[in-house]
């Protein structure tokens, strides 16, 4: 396989005539809800496809990036797709793309496309790559519904350095007349996604205006102009995933042609499933590096607006002298995502993330947390890391112990795979 030299190039060019040599997959695929934004939009999808799934649809998803294996980044009427399977296709992909220059992306896409238009499900939850405008998935040309979930800072090298810019790349999937719901958003990227609403005469179901979602001590409360619910509060833990809960069941009801139950929606709250979103680790030998009333949280923020909200999540759990341990890429924005942490934390170690090419050394992520007033060093390795932080734990910490380990989902699948 040619690949492209750039390992991501926004463009469609490439994948248009595969797509035609496959028999254009993208345009016989079961209703499509697609979605883009900086923030969520993965935990928004895994609460979309519980929901579906305890209303009794069957659901193709395709999310990005996978944490252990790559399969999980096509699940196929449930199920994740399986070795054999995925080897067929992408050999059908690339006798297909006849040796010309395509990227990683595209030819996973390719081989995403062609497995749901060969395999029934009721519905397809389509993740956006990295932008919107000229991400591969935007080529399925009028998907039954889009959703654009909170837009932030992140990917300036690709979709540009402003708001405004990175919102008319996300809001580049709103189609002519679709439904487009909408998470809370800044002002400034609200008004690019709603001029390119009204310009494509495109349904907005914005947060905060057509519904609103908002969580009580023991519950949440959703509602619109025609319903009102009382929820359990969602499994995954943080008032960000309230909103993004809020985003599913607006995007469930939004849906033209299914019909879902309140009870549907409360079990998809408690059912879902979305690993390193603030998880607790509760076996295996990195927690066992720990002092035995340590807690180990794992998660996967790693930009400036994720940072704040992994702040938010834990300033709402039992207080407890707390330690970081974190891996960045180096196209993210390190200050930016440690300092709303720094305050919460006693201390932090830094490592590169196993493996990774665009890995920041272990030596300037600590740089970059001492810029923003995080007590931090480097360390060689994850283990070494949960090492080191266990001698402190026990060398000063008076109360039982939080280690949480953020910055990247590359990490958190390096994490996973270690600790499996």
């Amino acid at each position: 396989m040619a690949l492209h030299p750039k390992a991501i190039d926004l463009s469609l060019d490439r994948l248009r005539p595969l797509l035609a040599r496959l028999g254009d997959p993208h345009l016989h695929l079961p209703p499509v809800v697609h979605v883009a934004g900086s923030k969520g939009k993965g935990s928004t999808l895994a609460f979309l496809r519980a929901i579906a799934e305890a209303a009794g649809y069957s659901v193709h998803a395709y999310i990005s990036p996978h944490l252990v294996r790559f399969n999980e980044r096509i699940r196929l009427a449930g199920t994740l797709i399986g070795d054999d399977h995925l080897t067929a296709l992408l050999e059908r992909c690339e006798a297909a793309n006849r040796g010309e220059p395509i990227t990683f992306f595209e030819i996973t896409t390719a081989a995403a496309f062609t497995a749901f238009a060969e395999t029934p499900a009721d519905l397809l939850l389509l993740e956006t790559g990295l932008g919107g405008e000229f991400d591969a998935t935007n080529l399925v040309p009028k998907p039954a519904l889009t959703a654009i979930t909170p837009i932030g800072i992140d990917h300036v090298q690709f979709l540009g350095p402003t708001l405004t810019d990175i919102a008319k790349a996300k809001a580049g999937i709103i189609k002519p007349g679709v439904p487009c719901v909408v998470g809370p958003q800044p002002d400034e990227a609200m008004a690019v996604i709603e001029a390119r609403a009204a310009e494509h005469g495109a349904t907005l179901l914005r947060h905060g205006r057509e519904w609103r979602v908002s969580a009580g001590e023991d519950c949440i409360v959703w509602e619109d102009r025609s319903a009102a619910y009382r929820l359990p509060r969602p499994a995954l833990p943080g008032p960000h995933q309230v909103v993004n809960a809020g985003t599913a069941i607006a995007c469930a009801r939004a849906l033209d042609g299914f019909r879902f139950s309140e009870t549907a929606f409360a079990a998809g709250l408690r059912q879902v499933d979305w690993p390193a979103r603030l998880q607790r680790l509760r076996a295996g030998p990195l927690i066992e590096l720990l002092p035995q009333d340590a807690e180990l949280w794992l998660d996967g923020a790693h930009n400036a607006m994720a940072g704040a909200a992994l702040a938010a999540a834990l300033d709402g759990m039992p207080e407890r002298p707390t330690w970081l341990v974190t891996g960045m890429l180096n196209t993210k924005d390190a200050a930016g995502f440690l300092r709303p942490l720094a305050p919460r934390m006693q201390g932090a170690r830094c490592v590169a993330i196993p493996g990774e090419a665009n890995s920041l050394s272990a030596g300037d992520l600590a740089a970059a947390a001492q810029s923003v007033g995080l007590k931090a060093a480097p360390a060689e390795s994850l283990a070494g890391a949960m090492d080191d932080v266990a001698q402190m734990i026990r060398a000063g910490a008076a109360a039982p112990a939080r280690v949480v380990i953020a910055g990247s989902l590359y990490l958190a699948g390096r994490v996973l795979a270690e600790n499996h």
